[in-house]
């Protein structure tokens, strides 16, 4: 809603279809449904085909396979900005990124920012 309610077009996915209508209702309540387009899909088989995007925002979610693909969505200097689960001070989980991942994942962008602690970490990054 924060992007959508700053000009930018928005394409949400989750694999929940709860969490899409949700999300559908919240955009239509905030008067921005008409920038925005949600879809229920299962990054595990992928990321979708689209268009080249100027921010693409992960939340959550952590599959390397789809790495390589999300650098080849991003447009010219756009914005890679993601938080996963990480191992760093709580110990390895299966959905979780080891320490120093997401910074060797994504060294071919321009890093930003990131960091790690509290079974979290984050990266920004520029194409």
């Amino acid at each position: 809603m924060w992007l959508a309610g700053r000009g930018l077009d928005v394409w949400g996915l989750d694999v929940s279809a709860v969490a899409v209508g949700r999300a559908r209702e919240l955009a239509g309540r905030h008067g921005v449904g008409d920038r925005c387009r949600f879809d229920v899909v299962d990054l595990d088989d992928g990321l979708p085909q689209g268009p080249l995007v100027d921010v693409l925002l992960c939340h959550m979610f952590r599959d390397a396979r789809l790495d390589r693909a999300m650098v080849e969505r991003l447009a010219p200097d756009g914005l890679l900005a993601m938080v996963v689960l990480s191992e760093v001070d709580v110990g390895p989980g299966p959905f979780r990124a080891r320490p120093g991942e997401l910074a060797a994942a994504f060294a071919g962008l321009d890093l930003i920012a990131e960091g790690e602690g509290q079974g979290e970490a984050w990266l920004l990054a520029r194409a």
